[in-house]
């Protein structure tokens, strides 16, 4: 499939962050060209040519961290703290999905990606057989990481996973992981740290998302859990923590020193209450920053674009300073700090080679007018609703409002009820 975007503004996301008018094009689901508007006769042909009349054209956005299949717990178990939360609501629910049920369930999340122009994600959940078949079956891009913990999964079962999965599909990749260090004993940790050791891999996990997580930590080890991870190998090969709100000086120093990716999740913080990270700290000392929305029991909503507003907000007022954690420093978190984090090297910029994962903002809104500075709007007043079209691998998956999946969406929508209604029901 080739296609060419002319007439429009690209953002490329290269240094220095700067829009310039002219067009892109793709094959194969790669970057052929991208550059200004090409003035002589174009002798190649192409499946589909599009005006984008000076709308936006930019990297997808990447989701670093998510649950996708927690679709089904959306507006359910509701405005309680985390540790209820968990383990009153959502483990015994969860326990009732099959195999079948985690794949529909994951493609409405890729659904709701896509209206956001999200084009990767960066997903822990069981069963990753389903999560893997439900994103190449949609075309979507995902990065699994393990959710190894005490109750579920195996250290066998991770390496297999990791090598499996590292060469499922080129849509899909693997990396080591587990729920987190309150859930996962030590013999478990140090299985993992050998793991990273024989692969020379990167590990995630939940990392000092509440004060209460931090303190238990403490009085069990005499350690944060960032410092007991790195005490224990983990994070000798690299990788990053999911939420990161409570950190002490040494964690910083950790992360600084081992580089890490802190992967923020402001909007899922700001329900549970558990707290706003230091974002500016964390870009003062050039630790790479990431977004994510979460999952869809504690969002609820998979929107980036309330993400990345809430991202500078929330940091503005935790600082007391309204200068800090600009729009730039966000929409960097949102795309290629999210690649970086997630190790998609060739998606995070739309250079010629690169995938072809992209979205298109109208720019024809009234929420974007006038153009003062289209990068700031996008932060500070773009919505889903400026998402014109989204693209993952070359292939337009979503586009003014409709679906190119495997299955209709009403389809997908009408069987995510029935889980849900069969779930509660057994619950009872």
């Amino acid at each position: 499939m080739t296609i060419r975007f002319y007439n429009a503004r690209i953002l490329t996301m290269e240094e220095p962050l700067e829009i310039f008018m002219g067009e892109l094009w793709v094959k194969d689901g790669k970057i052929t060209y991208c550059g200004s508007p090409v003035s002589a006769p174009i002798t190649q042909p192409f499946d589909r040519e599009m005006d984008l009349q000076g709308n936006l054209i930019l990297p997808g956005f990447k989701n670093a961290h998510t649950h996708s299949a927690m679709t089904f717990l959306r507006s359910f178990a509701d405005d309680l703290p985390l540790q209820d939360w968990l383990s009153k609501q959502v483990f015994p629910m969860e326990a009732l999905l099959t195999e079948s049920d985690i794949y529909t369930l994951s493609k409405l999340a890729i659904a709701e990606y896509l209206t956001s122009g999200i084009t990767a994600n960066f997903d822990m959940y069981v069963n990753s057989d389903a999560i893997a078949q439900s994103s190449v079956d949609t075309g979507f891009r995902t990065v699994i990481v393990s959710g190894l913990n005490n109750f579920v999964h195996s250290l066998k079962g991770l390496a297999d996973c990791y090598e499996t999965y590292n060469h499922f599909h080129p849509l899909i990749r693997y990396q080591l992981g587990f729920h987190a260090e309150y859930t996962t004993n030590e013999s478990l940790l140090l299985g993992v740290a050998e793991l990273a050791k024989t692969y020379h891999a990167p590990v995630y996990t939940h990392n000092s998302e509440t004060n209460a997580e931090v303190a238990d930590c403490i009085r069990r080890t005499g350690k944060t859990p960032t410092a007991y991870l790195a005490s224990l190998g983990v994070y000798d090969y690299g990788g990053g923590g999911y939420h990161c709100v409570h950190f002490s000086e040494e964690d910083i120093a950790i992360f600084k020193e081992k580089h890490l990716s802190v992967i923020t999740n402001p909007a899922s913080n700001l329900k549970l209450a558990s707290g706003i990270a230091p974002i500016r700290r964390y870009l003062a000392e050039g630790i790479n920053v990431a977004l994510g929305t979460d999952g869809p029991a504690s969002n609820n909503c998979l929107d980036m674009f309330r993400e990345m507003f809430l991202m500078t907000g929330l940091a503005k007022v935790r600082e007391e300073d309204a200068s800090v954690v600009d729009a730039l420093s966000v929409l960097r978190a949102a795309t290629v700090g999210g690649a970086k984090a997630m190790g998609l090297s060739q998606c995070h910029t739309l250079t010629v080679g690169s995938c072809a994962d992209l979205t298109v903002l109208d720019l024809h809104k009234p929420n974007m007018q006038p153009l003062n500075h289209i990068l700031k709007n996008i932060v500070y007043s773009g919505s889903k609703d400026n998402v014109l079209l989204t693209m993952v691998n070359g292939r337009v998956l979503y586009e003014k409002g409709c679906f190119y999946l495997d299955e209709d969406i009403e389809t997908i929508y009408e069987k995510c009820n029935k889980i849900t209604q069969r779930i509660k029901a057994a619950k009872k």
